[in-house]
């Protein structure tokens, strides 16, 4: 099934339709596997490594033996940092160098993101707005925009082409949209907003290969 998205104008009317190349965009080049590892990629390679505990060699107490070696009845305990004690060093704890890092193959990341558009496109979540400009920045003008597209309480991924300093300005102060360049497109950021709103400029770069 070929699929397109409609490009509206600032009014809410749709003036045209994009579409997106079948030998990209198809039901049968779907894979939710390599959807999965990119995501899992995307959030590894974000982790940060902050969970460090100390060893017995680093918690500082005395070094002084509790008790004497036999006599008390009980077992035979060393100095107060070991891993036995209240407040001792923790054996095989996480040590703050543990490597979290992905990696993935370009072809594969390409096809991951092109699956994830084909679900989108198939649930009718991207739109397409027609390139406009804006005088000065005015975040009620922006707001305009998207109730005109009938899109102002959904989440949106406002995708484009170059940054456009008055455009930036105005949606950035809306709560729920998120201003996004075509060439940074992610599958975390595909899958979290509900509607994906592309500039017409930056439409041009999804059919590339």
């Amino acid at each position: 099934m070929a699929y397109s998205i409609d490009i509206y104008d600032k009014s809410g009317k749709v003036v045209s339709k994009f579409a997106l190349d079948e030998a990209l965009f198809a039901d049968s080049l779907v894979n939710k596997d390599l959807i999965h590892e990119y995501y899992l990629l995307q959030t590894s390679n974000a982790r940060k490594n902050l969970a460090k505990v100390k060893g017995r060699g680093e918690v500082q107490w005395s070094g002084r033996k509790l008790y004497k070696q036999k006599g008390t009845g009980g077992a035979r305990p060393g100095d107060k940092n070991s891993p036995l004690r209240r407040w001792g060093g923790v054996t095989f704890g996480p040590r703050g160098d543990q490597n979290y890092t992905k990696t993935m193959n370009k072809k594969s990341r390409k096809l991951a993101l092109n699956s994830i558009i084909t679900l989108k496109a198939k649930a009718s979540e991207l739109l397409g707005l027609k390139d406009f400009t804006l005088g000065a920045p005015k975040t009620k003008d922006a707001q305009e925009i998207l109730k005109n597209i009938w899109i102002a309480t959904k989440k949106v991924l406002f995708v484009v082409a170059k940054k456009d300093e008055n455009i930036f300005k105005s949606f950035r102060n809306l709560p729920k949209v998120k201003y996004l360049y075509a060439d940074y497109l992610n599958p975390a950021d595909l899958m979290w907003y509900h509607t994906v709103l592309f500039l017409e400029s930056a439409l041009s770069t999804l059919n590339k290969k």
